[in-house]
């Protein structure tokens, strides 16, 4: 099963693809949407939308991974994220992909068996487990990468 993990942001969207059959990883690959600053957000949203849909149409996505929205305390960034959040969803619906939605902490219980797992933990988990020669960068990659991880654990 290919699936699609996805870490939401405005400025930068981190992206995660695996390949995952019989409880083994195939191959991988991530990347990130980086959206230029000081660019009108409905431009930004209209790029993240488009590079989404192609990413689903080049890998043959089947499911998706999403982390789930929490509010912090900067309530601008919350929302911009929930309206990024709103178009990588409407991005997958439209190609008929199923995002699954997980807590920070359920993944960092699927990629490290601990739920308060520190970020370095969880980079150096998805490195082995994906047998990569590095830990992917941007961290948000990374983060989706990790989200992917968690989904395909799910759905064993």
């Amino acid at each position: 099963m290919i699936i699609l993990g996805i870490d939401p942001g405005v400025a930068t969207v981190g992206w995660g693809v695996v390949d995952w059959r019989g409880n083994k990883f195939y191959g991988s690959d991530y990347g990130a949407i980086i959206t230029p600053a000081h660019t009108p957000l409905c431009d930004r949203i209209e790029q993240i939308f488009d590079e989404t849909s192609r990413l689903v149409d080049y890998y043959h996505v089947e499911t998706a991974a999403m982390e789930k929205l929490f509010f912090n305390t900067n309530s601008k960034t919350a929302i911009d994220v929930a309206q990024a959040r709103g178009v990588l969803l409407l991005a997958l619906t439209k190609k008929r992909i199923h995002c699954s939605e997980f807590t920070p902490l359920q993944v960092k219980q699927a990629v490290t068996g601990y739920g308060r797992a520190e970020k370095e933990q969880v980079e150096a988990m998805v490195k082995m487990l994906l047998n990569l020669e590095k830990i992917p960068k941007p961290d948000d990659a990374a983060d989706a990468l990790a989200m992917a991880i968690c989904c395909a654990h799910c759905i064993r």
